[in-house]
């Protein structure tokens, strides 16, 4: 018997149930390898049931359904995921694409390319590739600090003024075009260097084009439906003023007013996804003026994340959300 026997063959119109085995989810579409990997789940849970892997893990099963269900392009729920168990899958997702994936197929085509034989071509290449990556990194920095600060905020009872998940939406194009007009440099100009490495690159490219189109299909079909409910609810909810108890209030007013004026210009570049050193520079201080000043404030406001502090800034007048990148 070949190992293949032992893989379940899955109807391709039935869409994956908790008593599935991970394992044949991977057989029947390799890119649940990547989603099981973004949920934090260890390779070595993939000869269990999902019912059994969500139990032990505390993974919530609905969600990792729904997405593991649109990937394969199988039926799906949305109406009950857990929006912190999806966003955690993204943030994963943006940490996987900017910290490994990327960077590495740029190492495979600097060693794949001769770049004495074929210069102009690596230059147009190299240029194009690296454009690529500071559009992708400044799409999901954006995703990271103000999306999910927004939904952080909705999932704590709050909305904020000028900014909505249809403000989102309206901006959020597809980042894998420019993968694919690479992809057809590299055939069309083929330069020189080692066949091997170009055309496993070439492999990477494609790969990483077909999972970031799913990957934004996760967020316009799963993400943007969820965080719509969720403003629904927070609309429907009592004012907050009314629901919070008097000595929270009193905490949350103590805070803010121990910020100094310093303190809160710090904030309001903070959301604009400024760097310490642009700070510095902004604000004619020095870097470790600018770190001190942010423990100081993080302390005062226990908001311990750029995306926290970007609702805060936005909550609380510091910052316009049109100042804010899309």
């Amino acid at each position: 018997m070949s190992r293949l026997d032992f893989a379940i063959e899955m109807e391709p119109n039935i869409p994956y149930s908790t008593s599935d085995r991970m394992r044949d989810l991977i057989a029947d579409n390799s890119l649940l390898l990547m989603a099981m990997s973004r949920f934090g789940l260890p390779l070595k849970l993939a000869n269990h049931t999902i019912d059994e892997i969500c139990r032990e893990t505390g993974l919530h099963a609905e969600t990792f359904l729904c997405v593991a269900n649109m990937i394969s392009r199988r039926p799906y729920d949305a109406s009950t995921i857990s929006l912190p168990a999806l966003t955690e899958y993204l943030k994963r997702a943006h940490t996987y694409f900017l910290d490994f994936f990327l960077p590495a197929i740029r190492r495979k085509l600097i060693s794949a390319i001769d770049y004495a034989k074929s210069h102009d071509v690596a230059t147009i290449i190299f240029r194009f590739f690296d454009e690529y990556a500071m559009e992708v990194r400044r799409h999901m920095d954006y995703e990271n600090q103000t999306l999910f600060g927004y939904i952080e905020s909705l999932l704590a009872g709050h909305s904020v003024d000028g900014y909505n998940i249809e403000v989102f939406a309206s901006h959020h194009d597809a980042i894998s075009t420019k993968l694919n007009r690479l992809k057809d440099v590299l055939i069309r100009y083929s330069p020189d260097g080692n066949a091997d490495l170009m055309n496993s690159a070439l492999f990477d490219i494609i790969n990483c084009e077909a999972d970031l189109i799913s990957h934004c299909e996760v967020e316009d079909r799963i993400l943007v439906p969820a965080v719509m409910r969720a403003e629904e609810s927070v609309a429907n909810l009592p004012e907050r003023s009314a629901t919070m108890k008097p000595e929270e209030e009193t905490d949350e007013a103590d805070a803010a007013a121990t910020l100094g004026k310093r303190e809160k210009e710090i904030i309001a570049c903070i959301a604009r996804g400024m760097s310490n050193k642009e700070i510095a520079d902004r604000l004619c201080i020095s870097v470790h003026t600018v770190a001190t000043h942010r423990r100081n404030i993080c302390s005062k406001l226990e908001i311990h994340s750029p995306a926290g502090l970007t609702v805060y800034a936005i909550l609380n007048g510091l910052i316009d959300p049109k100042e804010i990148d899309i």
